[in-house]
């Protein structure tokens, strides 16, 4: 049903480019709002193709003195690229291509929400192919504080929060190996703890669990002398996660979290004021955790999750049949982190 509605409008938009009583301006102005509609709905990748080309046609039918409806397509195009699932990195390349083509034009011509829209998705297509060594991470940076001059905490809670959280994933994916690598994680956390600053459980469920569960990881995570007391407050950032993130409509953001949360109770002992007891409530309720984000993870067809989530499962397992309820147990290494999450802004 979506597909054939999906094809009907496509038909619509060609139709329209062929319309001779529309002005060229017109013509491309009618592909690119069909485009933003199919691009909007939920994505189905031939959705984003199809948007896509009509984005292509829209830029090949607008005159080119039309310097701001070009730059709008273009920057519209760019969002429909990182969103179009792909292997490699050719669409990252091309969606980053689209960004910095429109940038300019919209410095002269475009208002400031569409300049800072633009280059908070540049910073994430960078961002992306920095994680593939195709870009430097601080040209991500840079591109989100550029975004910040306008996304501020008090006209836009929203695009700053989300801006925050990108900015610290960005921090976070830098190179450990340095004396700044602590400063950075500092930075993390103090940009997660930001943007929570702005958004509310109430009106932006969505950003909230996103930010509190990547609070969680980095408060997890991080190479510090208060593990225990940021394990402590990782686990409250999970839990505070888990009241939008739930099964029954969030499966898979659900099992994301639990595992984090698990992973963070295998490493806390049951009672903090008393560590030498042990921890092997905490370990039992991990393993109930890991085995529900695995059957959620199988289920979706997330085989890679699926595994590292069975893999911390059998360890676990292997480790309370070894330990004996009055002794402590031990540490795993950590290795359940799901990707900490960065978001574009959505046309």
């Amino acid at each position: 049903m979506e597909s054939t509605r999906a094809d009907d409008e496509v038909r619509a938009a060609l139709a329209a480019a062929e319309d001779e009583s529309a002005n060229p301006a017109e013509r491309a102005e009618m592909l690119m709002e069909i485009a933003m509609g199919l691009q909007q709905r939920p994505k189905l990748s031939e959705q984003i193709l199809s948007a896509i080309d009509l984005y292509d046609r829209a830029l090949r039918v607008c005159p080119q003195d039309e310097r701001l409806l070009l730059a709008r397509i273009s920057a519209r195009k760019g969002s429909a690229l990182l969103i179009l699932p792909e292997e490699g990195t050719l669409a990252l390349q091309q969606a980053r291509a689209a960004f910095e083509a429109a940038i300019p034009h919209l410095i002269d011509f475009g208002r400031p929400e569409e300049l800072a829209e633009a280059e908070m998705n540049l910073g994430l297509a960078i961002q992306n192919l920095a994680g593939h060594h195709k870009a430097r991470i601080t040209d991500a940076i840079s591109a989100y504080q550029r975004a910040l001059r306008t996304f501020d905490k008090v006209r836009f809670p929203k695009e700053f929060a989300i801006l925050q959280n990108n900015l610290a994933t960005a921090f976070l994916s830098m190179p450990f190996t340095d004396s700044r690598a602590k400063m950075r994680e500092a930075l993390a956390v103090q940009a997660f703890e930001e943007g929570l600053k702005t958004v509310s459980l109430i009106d932006h469920p969505t950003e909230y669990a996103m930010l509190q569960n990547n609070l969680g990881n980095a408060l997890q995570y991080a190479s510090s002398s208060h593990a225990l007391e940021n394990n402590l407050r990782a686990l409250d950032a999970y839990d505070e996660a888990l009241k939008v993130r739930v099964r029954a409509t969030m499966p898979l953001e659900y099992a994301n979290t639990v595992s984090n949360k698990a992973n963070c109770l295998w490493n806390l002992p049951d009672d903090p004021e008393r560590p030498e007891d042990g921890n092997r409530a905490n370990l039992l309720a991990a393993r109930e955790y890991y085995r529900e984000s695995r059957e959620i993870f199988s289920t979706s067809g997330e085989v890679d999750k699926a595994r590292t989530v069975a893999e911390a499962l059998e360890q676990i397992q292997r480790e309370l049949l070894s330990t004996p309820p009055s002794k402590p147990a031990g540490k795993n290494g950590g290795e359940t982190r799901d990707r900490i999450e960065t978001d574009l802004k959505e046309h």
